[in-house]
């Protein structure tokens, strides 16, 4: 009976070393500077005598960008550097606001100050206008009243969403500019 064979650890991260399958690669040492293009293996021989490793940092490039450097440090830093960028990036949530045809003025005021904070914020605004009963009859005040809601946040929120019926609700939203 014969054995599988014992297949070497798959590199995570970027190639180094051995893993690189370039025969050629251009070469930046530790301070920075081009050491020019050379044979990858006589380019780890070098970055082995400084106690360091060969990177592959650019290998869409024709011949490929390697460096001396330490792996385990790149990989700690560029794993740093992408929840850096993920813990500041801002998610553009969908807030809804909640109206009826036949809203309140001073309800009507509350309701578009929520909705200019939000915009404020960065979020998007998904206007839902509710018809019960014989309101429904009555579609051309829902109109009126989304259109009043469109010319009144007109100057920092664009339309993303027309107002549209789905069932008894009359929907549009709103996105900041």
């Amino acid at each position: 009976m014969s054995r599988r064979g014992f297949a070497p650890p798959v590199p995570t991260g970027p190639r180094h070393n051995e893993f690189i399958q370039s025969p050629k690669v251009r070469v930046i040492d530790h301070e920075g500077e081009n050491l020019g293009v050379m044979y990858t293996r006589e380019a780890m021989e070098q970055a082995q005598a400084l106690g360091l490793d060969l990177v592959e940092v650019s290998p869409n490039a024709d011949p490929p960008v390697a460096k001396f450097l330490d792996v385990g440090k790149y990989k700690y830093e560029a794993q740093k550097k992408a929840n850096l960028a993920r813990k500041t990036q801002k998610t553009q949530e969908i807030k809804e606001i909640k109206m009826r045809p036949n809203i309140d003025d001073h309800d009507y005021e509350t309701k578009m100050k929520a909705v200019h904070k939000f915009i404020g914020e960065g979020d998007k605004v998904k206007i839902t206008l509710r018809f019960r009963g014989r309101e429904l009859s009555h579609g051309q005040l829902g109109m009126q009243l989304l259109q009043r809601v469109q010319a009144d946040c007109a100057e920092d929120a664009k339309v993303e969403s027309y107002p549209r019926m789905e069932g008894r609700q009359m929907l549009m939203v709103l996105s900041p500019k």
